[in-house]
């Protein structure tokens, strides 16, 4: 066999080898995903065998730890959606403006000076953004609105907002920078001003994987667990007042979790149903996330 043959061989079996191990490492990765979708289903079935999902959707109190035992996930829920709009209402324009203006208008030193700041910034341990909510945006908060109790959801909100702010900046960037430059230079010809290129031409060609950004980060922001756990209160409320002190999800498995709840008591097992219930909403939002951005693909092609 020549040298030719022997590294054509040698290059075949090199490209089988590769195709075998990525192959394993995206079979591994479903694996994990049904292992942990069969744990939430068989570990949630025994309290849907004593609360019906009826009940557990539509009943407006959520006391299982107390003597009256009630089991309506709304106040959690509504605890959840209530601090992840608050933190969008932060994350989105913020995040969109510095993605855009690090595209497409910073100079090489400022978009070295901003990138790390905001890699620093999406590597702060949610810990730490959990006790700034406690022991200073409360306290400033305070100020301005001096009936506002030490746990409420508007801190908590603001916080979330600020980490998952790095998320929709950088991925925003990112699709940005993937327009096309021939998009540009015809806007250019056409006489279109820096401004007018950018947001005329550049964010609607963009908008797909912008939409997405968006998504993964309400995503990210519905399953923030320390933040809200130390900030927000472990009330489970029913309300859509951001000075109010609420109960999110993940809080709440987090209070099981770590307290005393007997093992395989109903008690125990609403964590999974509630962590089943989380687990649907990422899926979706992670699901529209996908279709929106094909479908916006489609549009443009």
């Amino acid at each position: 066999m020549n040298t030719g043959a022997r590294g054509a061989l040698a290059a075949h079996r090199a490209d089988a080898i590769m195709r075998a191990v990525f192959f394993g490492c995206g079979l591994f990765s479903i694996l994990i995903t049904v292992g942990i979708v069969a744990v939430l289903v068989l570990e949630a079935a025994p309290f849907f065998k004593n609360v019906s999902v009826f009940t557990f959707l539509t009943d407006t109190e959520w006391t299982p730890l107390f003597a009256q035992k009630r089991f309506g996930v709304l106040p959690l829920l509504c605890g959840t959606l209530l601090t992840s709009a608050i933190a969008m209402c932060v994350a989105l324009p913020a995040g969109i403006t510095v993605g855009i203006y690090l595209s497409e208008f910073a100079s090489p030193l400022v978009r070295t000076v901003i990138k790390p700041a905001l890699e620093v910034l999406a590597g702060v341990p949610t810990l730490v953004y959990g006790y700034f909510a406690l022991f200073v945006v409360t306290p400033t908060l305070q100020i301005l609105f001096p009936s506002l109790p030490g746990f409420n959801a508007l801190s908590a909100g603001l916080v979330m907002g600020f980490m998952i702010l790095p998320m929709v900046a950088s991925l925003s960037e990112d699709a940005i920078f993937s327009v096309p430059k021939a998009l540009k230079e015809g806007a250019y010809a056409l006489g279109a001003s820096k401004m007018q290129t950018t947001l005329s031409v550049v964010v609607p060609a963009a908008s797909g994987g912008i939409i997405a950004a968006v998504i993964l980060a309400m995503a990210r922001a519905v399953g923030e667990t320390m933040i809200v756990a130390i900030a927000a209160g472990q009330q489970p409320t029913l309300t859509l007042n951001p000075f109010a002190a609420i109960e999110t999800m993940t809080a709440y498995i987090v209070q099981v979790s770590l307290g005393d709840t007997p093992h395989g008591t109903l008690e125990f097992h609403t964590i999974f149903a509630v962590g089943l219930a989380l687990f649907c909403i990422t899926l979706v939002l992670n699901s529209a996330s996908l279709l929106l951005r094909r479908k916006i693909r489609r549009g443009h092609g």
